[in-house]
């Protein structure tokens, strides 16, 4: 409310300026107002739009929507109109965007404290969940909104600690104001999974930040405890097919399942900081059992007790069709990385306007997707 409270009489000190006769350089005051993410570059407050001599009205009814309690974060700008900053980038380049990459590449580098040493896992998270709410029926959902900046999507149960991973981002995105959420959100998947290891997901910017109200329906995300109808149901409504999903199940090679959040507990694999394919290689080769806690239903593995898989997990030996791809994939690594690399980047498109991929291939100057050098080939190269 604090906040709300200086908004308004910032406003109203506007609408008084745009009232009363002033020299034609007179400017906005400076805003020390901050919200959930602003641009750290200090810089002139950004003109009024041609013809609308002011921002104002937008500006109020924004803040009238705050106070009955309609939205959690600010719209992007509006936030950037307050504190004085622009997010308009012409023409971003691809050098552009592979600094970006760099950027959060070197943030996972900077911070081992999260989990088993690296942010990347639940960074690749968001950009999963964050994608995959799209329903192929109605188009609707998908990575072209970036909604769970507000609290109804935030507050998904299948969405519960992925505030670790937004917030790994806003150092980044003040950095880098020019880059929508919900294209640095399906980046910081890219990284993520490249940095691991993983193999080069191909890329296309041009995602655009949606307000709250394009929220989409909680459910529509897998539930762990469920089985394989449930599976089917999920991605099959994303436009995915049985061999599609196995191969974006894959992603469970890394990460962890957090009691306080999900309420299962454990890690997929032993190295939950690497992309592999290990978690097809456990999943047949291991033994499974029910583990025996107060916890919900899941399975760890007999030999060393430390594993875990979820019911959703064991399915797919369990289906006939699964475990085919399953077996597929445990026998040949690279085999799974070529399949993922192309499920998981048109994951990342779902929901996203044709017009949007080619509004952004024509600023790059090409209509194939970006590819980014991992920061190991790029100090090979300078070295």
């Amino acid at each position: 409310m604090a906040l709300l409270r200086n908004l308004c009489r910032l406003s109203l000190r506007s609408v008084r300026a745009a009232t009363a006769p002033r020299a034609a350089s007179a400017v906005l005051p400076r805003s020390s107002v901050r919200t959930y993410s602003v641009s750290s570059q200090e810089s002139k407050p950004a003109a009024p739009p041609s013809g609308s001599g002011s921002n104002v009205p937008l500006l109020l009814t924004v803040l009238l929507a705050a106070g009955a309690g309609g939205a959690y974060f600010l719209n992007d700008d509006v936030k950037n109109w307050v504190n004085g900053a622009t997010s308009t980038k012409t023409n971003p380049t691809k050098e552009d965007y592979q600094a970006v990459y760099n950027e959060i590449a070197k943030s996972f580098e900077k911070d081992s404290s999260y989990d088993d040493g690296s942010y990347a896992p639940v960074v690749l998270r968001l950009a999963w969940h964050s994608s995959g709410t799209y329903d192929k029926n109605n188009n609707t959902g998908g990575s072209n909104g970036a909604t769970m900046r507000f609290k109804p999507e935030a507050s998904h149960g299948a969405n519960a600690g992925l505030e670790n991973a937004r917030k790994f981002h806003e150092p980044i995105k003040a950095k880098f104001p020019w880059i929508s959420y919900s294209d640095l959100w399906t980046l910081g998947g890219v990284v993520a999974i490249q940095e691991m290891g993983g193999p080069t997901i191909p890329w296309r910017p041009g995602r655009v930040d949606k307000p709250v109200e394009d929220t989409p329906p909680d459910g529509r995300l897998p539930d762990g405890a469920q089985g394989q109808k449930h599976l089917r149901d999920v991605f099959h409504r994303m436009g995915f097919n049985d061999k599609e999903t196995v191969a974006l199940a894959g992603a469970h090679a890394v990460g962890r399942c957090h009691s306080n959040h999900s309420g299962f507990e454990g890690p997929w694999t032993f190295s939950p900081t690497s992309f592999t394919n290990q978690f097809y290689v456990m999943l047949l080769d291991e033994s499974w059992e029910p583990k025996k806690w107060d916890g919900p239903f899941q399975y760890v593995d007999k030999s060393s007790g430390s594993l875990m898989m979820l019911p959703t997990d064991y399915s797919l030996i369990k289906d006939s069709t699964f475990k085919k791809y399953v077996q597929e994939y445990a026998k040949d690594e690279q085999k799974f990385f070529k399949d993922f690399a192309d499920v998981f980047g048109r994951l990342l498109e779902l929901g996203v306007p044709a017009e949007n991929f080619e509004k952004a291939a024509s600023s790059l100057g090409t209509k194939e997707p970006l590819k980014f050098k991992v920061l190991a080939d790029q100090e090979k190269i300078a070295y």
